[in-house]
């Protein structure tokens, strides 16, 4: 008797601490809230519980589903600089600390977003020089997932020159310059993983019925399938064991360790795999409020950029209709890298992912900052992301808040051909230049119908450049910094570079590289 009662007893503890009110890990202390926009607020509760939460003067009260979900929504709140604090309250009170209103952004990609301060150009002074308490960043902390989480793990922090280190650079110079120029709190949310492609970010539910992704979303089936097999698993066992062992008899020696083996097969949780970073470190966002994203991405996608010009847009209105909300969206085109080619006309990967990401601004409310001058070729990671941070910066202050000002570099937008002369028209011209004051543009080739590709003689004409040969007469076609580090000098007034760009559309097949292969 006394058995069942003390058994009754802890059910009834974890029944009781299970039906407690609890909300996402991105509502903790130091939280930055969105200004101007509804605010959900959402978590778990004892089924029919009724929850009530308070901040800024607002009261909000609903009652828990049969599933234990709530969400109430915030009425638009005015910026403050001064910290508040979120009640939540039912069975049990939460009280969330320190809370700023002001402007949210989710910052995502690959490890060009993950790069710390730490690491980045001038690092020790800008250390020094980070005391922002108002610019606040949440760390996903999680990673894959097989499927959409609920939660994830993460903590927000104060700018300091104690915390600096750690901040994404990219995130934080982008939100440094809107924190100085629209004098509110920002508060950027950092879901970024090293060495990752972009379907990995992007949700099954939106790829699995796309007809050109099936061939990578087949190979990725087969891999896991021979991943999950008994005799696979215990292959994988035995050689991650000797491999371990021969790392430590390497150390006793002085010796260097042995390199890992390949996996047979692909591991389900592999970051890599289509949908697991959507899974665990994007949906347990939704519908957090925010202005909108910024993606710094592609260098794991090189190689296919014809099918990266279908995933960036997919993504995007992924993300968007998850949010419910067409949020304004930018991402940096992949700066100059690699040896320079001398000859026009050479393939490029490269080149050909920066294309796909200059259609992607066919999507409304999108932006993308040109980087061609701020690369290095023996660096696929630039130090110079304060340049980064500033012309994301300057996409979001003139076409998200209206500030009048240029923003991005000369894209192209059309051609006319009169005899033996292009001309090519532009957008965002604001004054043609050369970066080097030089007369002389470089970066253009232009070819005939043979595909015979020349460095072009080209000048600049008001708002447009002319472009020629002396050896081509009859010409079809021009490129502009078509090449994977590319040696070019346009730019406009403000200092921003031109986009690169191609008149043709020759097929270019192959120049695609084919899918990895499944170790086997």
């Amino acid at each position: 008797m006394r058995t069942s009662f003390l058994i009754l007893f802890v059910l009834g503890l974890a029944f009781s601490a299970g039906a407690t009110v609890s909300l996402p890990v991105i509502f903790t202390d130091h939280m930055v809230l969105q200004r101007e926009r509804p605010v959900p607020v959402w978590g778990w509760a004892e089924a029919g519980r009724e929850v009530n939460v308070k901040f800024a003067g607002q009261a909000k009260a609903t009652k828990a589903d049969k599933d234990g979900r709530w969400k109430v929504t915030l009425d638009p709140l005015k910026a403050s600089n001064d910290p508040q604090n979120l009640v939540v309250s039912g069975q049990n009170t939460v009280v969330v600390k320190n809370v700023l209103v002001g402007e949210v952004w989710l910052c995502s990609g690959q490890s060009n977003m993950a790069m710390t301060v730490k690491g980045v150009k001038d690092a020790e002074k800008e250390m020094a020089a980070a005391n922002f308490p108002l610019i606040r960043m949440f760390f996903v902390q999680s990673f894959t997932a097989t499927s959409p989480q609920e939660q994830c793990k993460g903590v927000w922090q104060a700018c300091s020159p104690r915390t600096i280190p750690n901040f994404s650079a990219a995130a934080y110079f982008f939100g440094r310059n809107l924190h100085q120029t629209l004098k509110v709190p920002v508060g950027l949310i950092n879901s970024s993983v090293g060495g990752t492609a972009i379907e990995a970010w992007t949700s099954m539910d939106v790829m699995k019925d796309k007809t050109e992704l099936q061939p990578l979303l087949e190979q990725w089936r087969q891999g896991v399938a021979l991943f999950e097999q008994p005799e696979t698993l215990a292959k994988n066992e035995a050689a991650k064991k000797q491999w371990q062992d021969a790392v430590k008899a390497a150390q006793a020696a002085s010796q260097p360790s042995p390199p890992q083996p390949p996996v047979v097969g692909r591991d389900p949780l592999n970051a890599n795999r289509p949908s697991n970073l959507y899974n665990g470190k994007i949906a347990p966002l939704v519908p957090f409020a925010m202005r909108g994203a910024i993606w710094y991405q592609g260098e794991s996608n090189v190689g296919n950029g014809p099918l990266y010009a279908t995933q960036l847009p997919l993504m995007i209105s992924d993300w968007r209709k998850r949010w419910g909300d067409e949020f304004p969206f930018a991402w940096v085109q992949l700066p100059n890298f690699l040896k320079r080619e001398a000859e026009p006309g050479a393939a490029s990967h490269w080149a050909r992912l920066r294309e796909a990401q200059s259609k992607s601004l066919a999507l409304p409310k999108t932006g993308m900052s040109i980087n061609l001058d701020i690369g290095d070729e023996g660096n696929i990671h630039p130090l110079n992301k304060q340049e980064i941070g500033r012309r994301l910066a300057l996409w979001a202050r003139a076409q998200v808040y209206g500030e009048k000002i240029p923003w991005s570099g000369p894209l192209y937008q059309s051609h006319a051909i009169k005899g033996s002369q292009v001309m090519i028209q532009f957008q965002h011209v604001e004054g043609l230049k050369t970066a080097d004051g030089s007369a002389a543009l470089r970066g253009f080739a232009i070819a005939d119908a043979t595909q015979n590709w020349q460095w072009a003689e080209a000048r600049i004409e008001g708002g447009q450049v002319t472009v020629s040969h002396p050896g081509i007469q009859t010409p079809v076609a021009v490129r502009y910094a078509w090449a994977n580090n590319p040696e070019v000098n346009l730019i406009n007034s403000a200092g921003l570079p031109a986009g690169p760009f191609r008149t043709d559309d020759w097929p270019m097949d192959n120049f695609s590289m084919p899918l990895k292969p499944v170790a086997k």
